[in-house]
């Protein structure tokens, strides 16, 4: 019994090591971009790359559990080419100050539109929503029509995909996901998942700024949050109304394809097919994340630049 007590404590005092040292190496390096005020005493963290030209600048917004670092790839790929992006952490995500409650569609979208007017960026911007961002990205659009080049929709959510066979079960598991991941992050937990593989292929400082973020508490609650509105944030999208086909969309997909992932991306390809310039792509070996990092990110600036060129702003 004096054995197994003392493994016990062992073991705990390991783990409190483990969990210490990975929040000293998460605050060793300081976050990309400037904290920007949006009204309200808030501020939210804006990561803007590239030259100032007179092309139209690339506006990203990330899916669920994350924020611009998931975006560190892309932009690097997109200043190459002279392109200029920006990408931010949603309230309450990443380095941005929380947000009130519910974390919806009204909420996110009412949050961006206080952004952009604050940023100093002007449009109208591409537009590039990754996974449940897809929801956030359409209803910003239809709401701000001469804010819009184009988009390009990258493994995104459709307000019809929510209705679609699996979705109830797949948003119910990603809910109790999110429940565990906040009473998990809340005590410390997470810290210990800190030096876990990237699954995107980030660059060292958008990973570093990613597990900073995967580790904290007060993230991994807003994430709870917005998991909750997933419904609302579908239907919010919905009655904003749908794309104007004269857009450009590029709608970039990933993983090989079977049965149900052809179902899911008959509809997520949907806004393409209803596009006046469409372009559908499906990378057969990627991920949902690693369509975002060094290795696949380029069929993702494949679809900025077909939005570009088909809106008379060719790149070169």
């Amino acid at each position: 019994m004096r054995f197994l007590l003392l493994a016990v404590l062992a073991l705990s005092a390991a783990l409190a090591t483990v969990a210490v040292a990975a929040g000293a190496v998460s605050r060793t390096s300081a976050p990309r971009g400037e904290r920007i005020e949006i009204g309200e005493d808030r501020r939210m963290r804006l990561v803007c790359e590239g030259p100032k030209t007179t092309l139209p600048v690339v506006w990203m917004e990330a899916g669920a559990f994350s924020g611009a670092a998931d975006f560190a790839a892309l932009q690097a790929k997109l200043t190459a080419r002279g392109l200029r992006s920006c990408a931010y952490d949603r309230a309450g995500m990443g380095f941005s100050d929380t947000g009130p409650a519910p974390r919806d569609g009204d909420a996110i979208v009412g949050d961006l539109e206080k952004l952009v007017a604050a940023s100093g960026e002007r449009g109208p911007f591409v537009l590039v929503g990754h996974s449940m961002a897809g929801l956030y990205t359409r209803q910003f659009a239809v709401r701000n029509p001469d804010k819009v080049v184009g988009l390009v929709l990258v493994d995104a959510v459709t307000p019809d995909m929510i209705g679609q066979p699996g979705a109830d079960r797949f948003v119910d598991r990603m809910t109790l996901v999110s429940r565990v991941g906040a009473v998990a992050g809340s005590i410390g937990l997470t810290k210990l998942l800190y030096w876990r593989p990237d699954g995107i292929g980030l660059p060292p400082q958008g990973l570093a700024e990613k597990r900073r973020g995967f580790i904290s508490g007060r993230q991994s609650r807003t994430a709870l949050a917005e998991v909750l509105s997933w419904r609302a944030a579908a239907d919010q999208a919905a009655l904003a109304g749908s794309l104007d086909p004269a857009w450009p969309v590029a709608v970039v997909t990933a993983g090989p394809p079977s049965p149900q992932m052809n179902a899911w991306n008959t509809v997520r390809q949907a806004p393409a097919r209803e596009s006046r310039a469409g372009m559908i792509e499906n990378v057969d070996a990627a991920n949902h994340t690693s369509l975002l990092g060094r290795i696949h990110g380029e069929r993702v600036v494949a679809g900025v630049l077909h939005v570009l060129a088909a809106a008379g702003r060719p790149v070169g």
